[in-house]
């Protein structure tokens, strides 16, 4: 029981929206880092100053100076730092390791400029190490680094995860996931574009409220309106709300909206097809016929468990 009571608070544990933002100016053998972290992410943090700052290293550099703020009115911790180098670099390794001391879902957007030259790295827990060059990437690296981080937004949270079972438990046919699929697609670009377009400034704790409760929905569909019509146009509905947490990716990294509405798109299609077949080989495994049921009774409670919880945190 303790067991399955600690797989149940995993999604409820952490932030699904877990995002902070560098900047990394390099000025000859000197390097100015400024760091923007939501305050809601430094509050749980002992000790913040100190904590952040072990887990962020220059490799080669010495930390000669440190301080962090919190700017009255928002709800933002700052820190801003000054590395030294023996000699102006001609590129920067970076260890970024938030995640082990924010959530393990954290997400750093570090952008670095030189010389009038700009490079970026995303930094999380499955890739907390990046080479910074200060040199113009060709027109393939910028759309390989870019798609590539679009689909891995697209797929690495749990949270992300479990809306994808739950679409795969909403379809009844080949056909209807394919049509599920395509317009989860379609609705997720259009509320990244279009709050890309007219500016709209939501908070993360909405849209990760909005999220919880459209895996919610979705298994309330699954277990209570089986025959119900018309799914497509609910899951395109829902789609707009994961596109809000890309719009803040795409503006907090800077990266271009169509290279990373792509790699989101690919990487959903490769999910949804990637638990369809999981599930066909447990029905050919003779799988109880009450364990879509299950599955979806317990994406209820996690979703409405995790929408109770970020609405009063």
């Amino acid at each position: 029981m303790k067991r399955l009571a600690w797989l149940l608070a995993l999604p409820l544990s952490a932030h699904t929206i877990s995002m902070s933002t560098g900047e990394l100016r390099v000025e000859g053998a000197r390097a100015r880092y400024e760091l923007r972290m939501p305050l809601y992410e430094a509050e749980h943090v002992r000790n913040p100053e100190e904590a952040l700052f072990a887990n962020f290293t220059i490799r080669g550099a010495r930390l000669t100076s440190k301080s962090c703020r919190t700017q009255p009115g928002e709800a933002m911790f700052y820190c801003e730092a000054v590395y030294e180098f023996p000699a102006p670099p001609e590129q920067i390794e970076v260890d970024c390791r938030f995640a082990r001391v924010t959530v393990p879902n954290h997400v750093h957007l570090l952008r670095a400029t030189s010389g009038g030259r700009t490079d970026q790295a995303v930094l999380d827990l499955s890739f907390d190490s990046a080479t910074l060059r200060f040199r113009d990437p060709t027109p393939v690296e910028v759309a390989a680094a870019q798609i590539s981080a679009g689909a891995w937004r697209a797929v690495s949270g749990l949270a992300n995860l479990l809306f994808f079972v739950a679409l795969v438990l909403a379809a009844r046919t080949p056909r209807e996931l394919a049509l599920l699929a395509l317009a989860f697609i379609l609705g997720e670009t259009a509320g990244a574009l279009l709050a890309l377009h007219l500016g709209w400034q939501i908070s993360p704790r909405f849209i990760e409220a909005a999220m919880a409760l459209s895996v919610a929905y979705i298994a309330v569909e699954v277990l209570f309106l089986p025959s119900a019509g018309q799914r497509w146009l609910v899951l395109g509905i829902l789609g707009i709300f994961h596109g809000l947490y890309l719009r803040m990716f795409i503006q907090g990294s800077r990266y271009s909206p169509g290279y990373v509405l792509a790699g989101a798109a690919a990487a959903a299609c490769l999910a949804v097809l990637a638990l369809w077949f999981a599930g066909r080989l447990l029905r050919r495994a003779h799988a109880p016929d009450w364990a879509a049921s299950a599955a979806a009774s317990l994406l209820l409670v996690i979703g409405l468990g995790w929408f109770a919880l970020r609405l009063y945190y």
